[in-house]
């Protein structure tokens, strides 16, 4: 590669980088072309699946200030830019893992926090953001109604009493 070209490509890979949410390396020996190809379709609109060369890789990520990744670059290395939802992401690489254990899950960085296999697998276990926004909405819907038929009872529970207090009395001739 010329100079120009290097310096292109370290800039083009910096820019993603910086403009990601979540970088996942992957190991992708032995994975066809059409398997990369199935691979890019199944991790949507989100993500961006890159293969470049560790040096680059390195230097670009360094210059966006992305150094945990350093002993990752091992290897044929491919990239996931993950620009959306990082758990769909994590779901489409893991899923396809499953079905292509040729795709290593190497690591990656989310939000600037190092992640490591593991928990990028854990990650993919989440439910998406949507429906854990409905949970949580649904749960704080729950709360409101709990504490509106609380204040409710007070009122109904003081007017039964005073009802049973009236008609005690009564009884008893007062």
């Amino acid at each position: 590669m010329a100079k120009a070209d290097k310096s292109g490509a370290i800039a083009e890979l910096k820019s993603e980088f910086e403009s990601s949410s979540a970088a996942v390396l992957t190991e992708y020996r032995g994975l066809t072309v059409a398997q990369l190809k199935e691979l890019r379709v199944s991790l949507g609109g989100n993500a961006k699946f890159a293969v470049a060369k560790n040096t680059l890789t390195k230097i670009a990520a360094n210059h966006a200030g992305i150094s945990v990744l350093d002993d990752l670059f091992q290897g044929p290395t491919a990239i996931a830019f993950v620009k959306g939802d990082v758990v769909e992401a994590a779901k489409g690489l893991r899923d396809f893992a499953k079905a292509n254990p040729l795709l290593v899950i190497k690591g990656g960085v989310v939000d600037g926090k190092s992640m490591t296999p593991t928990e990028i697998t854990k990650l993919a276990d989440l439910e998406s953001r949507e429906v854990l926004l409905a949970k949580l909405a649904g749960a704080l819907k729950a709360k409101q109604s709990q504490a509106a038929a609380t204040f409710a009872a007070l009122p109904t529970n003081m007017a039964r009493l005073a009802e049973a207090l009236r008609a005690k009395r009564e009884e008893a001739g007062e």
